[in-house]
């Protein structure tokens, strides 16, 4: 009986032994590589671009010794700016041109007096700061425009130099598209009419534009 104990504890050491053996033997799994995540530079706005705007714009005119008038009006027209980016920061230079229905009329001693803006254009700085593909920034420089004043007694209509300051954000899209809202407030000054009376104008302008950089 002894013998027969001792034979199979035997055995089962030996089969024990054995499954160790070959286990150890067995290739270990391969483990799955793993990609390294792709990297992406961040985005620099460095460099050339053109574009087109397009927006509205509202505003006051006053006529000295008769009264003020509400002004509202569409712009459309070109864009061209240049950008400079140091680490987050972004300086540019950005020019304007754009075709203007600003209009608006009151009553001037029982007539009406007309203002009218044909044409708007700006040469401004540009002063941001990158969020990668987002760009806020504030503006701020020259506005060029006419101001046209129209009256039963006299007609003027002059280029007038000015100032505008506003703000805006610029977006990147695919490839070379960026896309921007903006904000400018323009002041042209006075315009004389000739006979004693000043006409001033100064406006708000909303608008959105698209452009491509080079």
């Amino acid at each position: 009986m002894k013998r027969v104990i001792l034979a199979g504890v035997s055995a089962l050491a030996l089969v024990t032994m054995m499954g160790a053996a070959n286990a150890a033997d067995l290739p270990r799994r391969q483990e799955m590589p793993v990609k390294a995540p792709l990297y992406s530079a961040p985005y620099n706005w460095t460099g050339f671009y053109l574009g087109i705007n397009a927006g509205g714009s509202f505003g006051r005119s006053k006529w000295d010794g008769f009264g003020s008038t509400d002004t509202s009006g569409a712009l459309v027209g070109g864009t061209i700016g240049y950008n400079w980016q140091y680490n987050q920061t972004v300086f540019g230079l950005e020019g304007d041109a754009d075709w203007s229905s600003l209009r608006g009329s009151t009553t001037c001693g029982g007539f009406s007096c007309e203002t009218k803006n044909d044409f708007l254009a700006t040469v401004r700085g540009r002063l941001g700061y990158a969020f990668d593909r987002f760009l806020p920034y504030v503006t701020g420089g020259l506005a060029i425009g006419n101001i046209k004043a129209d009256s039963p007694f006299t007609s003027t209509d002059n280029t007038r130099a000015g100032w505008t300051v506003g703000g805006g954000l610029e977006f990147a899209l695919a490839g070379p598209w960026t896309a921007k809202v903006e904000y400018l407030y323009a002041d042209l000054g006075n315009e004389s009419t000739g006979f004693g009376t000043n006409v001033d104008l100064h406006t708000n302008v909303v608008r959105a534009g698209l452009n491509y950089r080079f």
